[in-house]
């Protein structure tokens, strides 16, 4: 089931599926720090209070805003 990566909790694996933007230059930034379509990632962390959430992705750590990472859509792994 796709979803957004901000409905993902702590500890979560997934596939990114699509980069939900019309714009060139959002998905040209995601893109700069990693985050493409058919990437890995893992949740590390989700900061309370809207904070920004924390993902491994190629063994990097990146940090992306709720906003970002409700237009980030996701498959979840078992």
């Amino acid at each position: 089931m796709d979803m957004p990566i901000a409905s993902l909790k702590a500890g979560d694996i997934a596939q990114i599926i699509a980069l939900l933007d019309n714009g060139p230059s959002f998905k040209r930034k995601l893109r700069t720090i990693g985050i493409r379509e058919g990437k890995m990632l893992k949740v590390i962390a989700i900061h309370p209070f809207a904070g920004p959430l924390v993902l491994d992705i190629d063994g990097r750590e990146i940090t992306i805003g709720r906003g970002i990472a409700r237009r980030i859509m996701v498959r979840a792994k078992d």
